[in-house]
């Protein structure tokens, strides 16, 4: 069994940053590729970062490119979401996830192909 837990959510005001972290359990961290998502009130959970399991290629939404950056460290079993030029329309529950299968998902933005999801952090931006 595999257990997320995501921390570094807060209230910031737009323009401001956060680091958001997410500390995996297991021994095969980096065997996987993992992914952040968000979901704001009344919408769908969305894609939001990607970083493939061999920490060579990261993917990112079209609405974060550019401010935000995922990074993984592998000897702490933690994969990070740095946050910058965060807007109101950031505000969601950000949820950390494991791609389902190990050495592949480099680019995978569908939600049902994670297997091992976080309990979320709250992110709220306000303008």
């Amino acid at each position: 069994q595999v257990q997320l837990v995501e921390s570094g959510g807060g209230l910031v005001q737009a323009g401001g940053s956060l680091r958001l972290s997410c500390a995996a359990s297991g021994r095969t961290f980096s065997s996987y590729s993992m992914g952040w998502f968000r979901q704001a009130p009344g919408k769908e959970r969305e894609f939001v970062a990607a970083i493939s399991w061999s920490d060579n290629y990261a993917y990112y939404a079209d609405s974060v490119k550019g401010r935000f950056t995922i990074s993984r460290d592998n000897a702490k079993n933690t994969v990070y979401l740095q946050m910058n030029t965060l807007k109101p329309e950031d505000t969601a529950v950000y949820y950390c996830a494991r791609y389902g299968e190990p050495y592949s998902g480099d680019y995978c933005n569908r939600l049902g192909e994670y297997d091992y999801w976080g309990q979320g952090t709250q992110v709220t931006v306000s303008s």
